[in-house]
């Protein structure tokens, strides 16, 4: 990279979605304006390359992309909406051209446009080894209509808005050079969810809008490990309904531990799962099927102590096994 800022400027936006902001990018901060009647949100992700991405199973522009995507899906389980982002970037001395960088930021500009969410800031700085991606997101929710893990009841219908285990069967089939073999038009639809997942912000903000109690969390680590999150920090136990799972048909050939391994744990589907009160469920089925997005029922909430289990064919069992873990 030969000039820093002059790189930064050719990466700053040319124009702003937001009215609130007053100072973006060019000074030391940025400064916006808050709103009395909304909550203000934040989410941070950092990628690294090797751990949770690589060049081989990634084009960069993608990189990017996904890097903001899972951070607004962080803001979509809240209920938030999204407004602006920053990022920071520490670059390999070698490995990495200014071009790449920059086809990078075109990814996440591309998702940022859609959602009319501003850059406002970040940082850029040198590293030994590999590229380390930061990007935080800064939304608002409608004061005390934020949805929480916490909220889920006894009672309570378990639900997703969307297929699981897409991101993690294109992810095992590309890591083993595996994706020419496959039927390219069926397999275009998972190499989408796992290179560019769409964030479910809609959905996120129409289960803040309604009067119901919801509970909420993003599909990031696996559907078994959000569900134990949402079932522990509620004080719940919650039942995972295997026959009730939108299954792909390209899974049916697979042995039933290996769909598993897809839908339970392999986690990166950035849906959003969650649970909401019984007598409120046909009235949100309603409401979303109004705004064309998809709600599925898929288990339900009991009381109990934040234990996950699985049901298959009228036998239930403990799920043991979590989603992805950092350490």
């Amino acid at each position: 990279m030969n000039n820093e800022f002059d790189w930064i400027q050719s990466v700053s936006p040319k124009k702003l979605h937001q009215p609130s902001v007053k100072v973006g990018i060019g000074d030391d901060a940025a400064i916006y304006s808050v709103h009395s009647e909304f909550d203000q949100v934040v989410a941070v992700d950092t990628m690294v390359e090797g751990i949770h991405f690589t060049r081989k199973t990634m084009p960069i522009k993608s990189i990017g992309y996904k890097a903001l995507a899972v951070n607004l899906s962080d803001l979509a389980a809240m209920g938030a909406i999204p407004l602006y982002y920053l990022v920071s970037v520490a670059v390999p001395k070698q490995g990495w051209t200014q071009e790449e960088l920059s086809k990078m930021y075109e990814g996440m500009d591309q998702l940022a446009c859609k959602w009319q969410v501003d850059l406002i800031g970040g940082d850029t700085v040198s590293i030994r080894d590999t590229l380390v991606l930061t990007v935080t997101v800064i939304g608002k929710v409608k004061r005390d209509r934020h949805l929480l893990r916490s909220q889920a009841e006894e009672g309570d219908v378990l639900f997703v808005t969307g297929e699981v285990g897409l991101s993690a069967y294109a992810l095992e089939h590309l890591l083993n050079d595996e994706s020419p073999r496959v039927d390219q038009s069926s397999f275009a639809r998972f190499l989408k969810a796992h290179q560019e997942p769409e964030p479910q912000l809609e959905a996120g903000q129409l289960l803040a809008k309604g009067d119901g109690r919801v509970s909420l969390n993003d599909v990031s680590d696996g559907l078994a490990h959000e569900a134990k999150e949402i079932a522990e920090a509620s004080g719940v136990n919650i039942v995972i309904d295997w026959d009730s799972l939108l299954i792909p048909q390209e899974f049916n050939t697979h042995p039933i531990e290996k769909q598993e391994d897809w839908m339970l744990y392999g986690g990166e589907d950035f849906q959003l799962v969650g649970t909401v009160s019984a007598h409120y469920w046909n009235e949100l089925v309603l409401r979303f099927k109004e705004h064309h997005l998809l709600l599925h029922k898929i288990g339900r909430v009991e009381k109990g102590e934040g234990t996950v289990f699985m049901k298959r064919h009228g036998t239930r069992s403990i799920i043991e096994k979590s989603g992805y873990h950092h350490f």
